[in-house]
């Protein structure tokens, strides 16, 4: 009779020790899982501000481009206008990638392990991505058509890697999906979460 007690009483007092050691450790995660939800919202206001200093600066070329008072060219003006539409385009990047972590990191406290949440974030940057390229091109082919036409293969590469980001992208999802079949309860938590945050 001894021995079980003195058993039971080491085995409480172990269940009791865990139970302390994991409510320690369950405090630590949490402070750092505040720490970094930190680190993402202050990274996207960073990017927030870039693209306000980047919207500012285009602004500033295209009036610069557009002042009939100043001795420019029409090829030199066009040039201004493409500075500002690549300005631009950086800044809608810059800005979507800010909304795209403070939605996904901060606000949702989303963890990449289900399939869902990763084709989503991933979805969100890829646009982003593949658009700026795309638009990055369009101007590099105005800008060196005029310019440079030796260096348009140079401007056709940056489209060819926009393409394949596409494709890439495409095969991604389509293997994604797949993926998510088998966990249709992520992708109800995932709806759910939307519904919230709208």
């Amino acid at each position: 009779m001894s021995t079980s007690s003195a058993s039971c009483a080491l085995i409480r007092r172990a269940v009791l020790r865990f139970g302390t050691l994991y409510q320690v450790s369950d405090h630590r995660m949490k402070f750092w899982h505040k720490i970094f939800q930190l680190g993402h919202f202050i990274i996207s206001l960073l990017f927030v501000i870039c693209a306000v200093v980047l919207i500012l600066l285009a602004t500033l070329q295209l009036w610069h481009s557009l002042q009939l008072d100043r001795a420019l060219s029409l090829i030199q003006r066009l040039n201004g206008v493409l500075e500002s539409i690549a300005f631009l385009t950086v800044a809608v990047a810059a800005l979507e990638l800010g909304q795209t972590l403070l939605e996904e990191e901060v606000q949702r406290e989303a963890h990449m392990s289900a399939p869902t949440r990763v084709r989503r974030f991933l979805s969100r940057f890829m646009v982003v991505l593949v658009v700026s390229l795309s638009i990055e091109t369009l101007v590099l082919v105005f800008r060196v058509g005029h310019d440079a036409p030796e260096q348009l293969p140079y401007a056709a590469s940056v489209g060819l890697v926009a393409a394949v980001l596409l494709a890439a992208w495409g095969v991604f999802i389509r293997f994604n999906c797949s993926a998510e079949e088998l966990e249709p309860e992520a992708m109800a938590l995932a709806k759910q979460e939307d519904e919230k945050l709208e």
